[in-house]
């Protein structure tokens, strides 16, 4: 597959039974722009290498998200190793909709890649390339079905004080439900010396590791991603984005 202000609380004032409040606005759901983002990786706290995450418009009204995460520092420096995510998509009423994934793995000895495709027309999704044997079956489709980088930026657009997000995963061959909850405050964060009030979101089902995000309203991209896993914390920091 991220300082906004609270709004102010409002004072109510006594009304007659006469008087007709004003409808407010249904909150604006913000359109998609390219970016461009770069952080530092962590792995168990130590320098690990950097991450892109980069949104690109194409041909056709579609758009491609890529991921990159490559080793610069420590054992897997002297691997190279190198990963490689991108997802074509487009928009719909149900949502972003994932049209084709690509998966690359790479390190000194040894390239995997792996493919998969979305067939709306009959609403099933499959793997080909280097997949496990049990992934390689095709997956049914449902619509708001989404991968792994567009839960991300849907979760971005999402993100409010206080919500649960709801989405279904389908990806590499598996399908789960998976649920977020969102903060009810925002909390300080400091990345890079620069200071944001950011929402934390936890992903609380799906999945077996534990995935925390830290989102502001005014940048697209998450600042902070924590991911817990069996070899520890992998955290990325966000260090520039334009």
């Amino acid at each position: 597959m991220v300082a906004g202000a609270c709004p102010a609380a409002v004072q109510q004032t006594p009304v007659s039974a006469s008087t007709v409040a004003p409808a407010l606005p249904a909150p604006e759901v913000q359109a998609l722009a390219p970016f461009n983002a770069r952080y530092v990786v962590f792995r168990g706290g130590k320098p690990l290498g950097e991450a892109t995450l980069n949104l690109v418009s194409v041909e056709r009204a579609r758009w491609r998200i890529d991921l990159r995460i490559e080793a610069t520092h420590g054992l897997y420096s002297l691997a190279n190793l190198d990963l490689q995510q991108s997802t074509v998509f487009d928009e719909t009423a149900a949502g972003f909709r994932p049209l084709s994934q690509s998966t690359v793995r790479k390190a000194i000895f040894s390239r995997k890649q792996a493919t998969g495709t979305y067939d709306w027309s009959r609403n099933v999704a499959q793997w080909t390339g280097d997949v496990k044997k049990n992934r390689r079956a095709a997956v049914p489709l449902q619509p708001g079905d989404m991968n792994a980088l567009l839960i991300n930026l849907a979760m971005l657009r999402d993100a409010a004080p206080g919500a649960t997000l709801h989405y279904r995963f389908v990806d590499y061959g598996r399908a789960r439900d998976e649920e977020f909850r969102v903060s009810a405050a925002r909390e300080p964060q400091v990345v890079e010396d620069l200071a944001y009030a950011a929402l934390r979101v936890d992903r609380v089902r799906g999945g077996g590791n534990t995935t925390t995000f830290w989102v502001v309203e005014s940048v697209p991209t998450p600042i902070r991603i924590v991911q817990q896993d069996d070899d520890g914390d992998l955290e990325l920091q966000l260090v520039e984005y334009q």
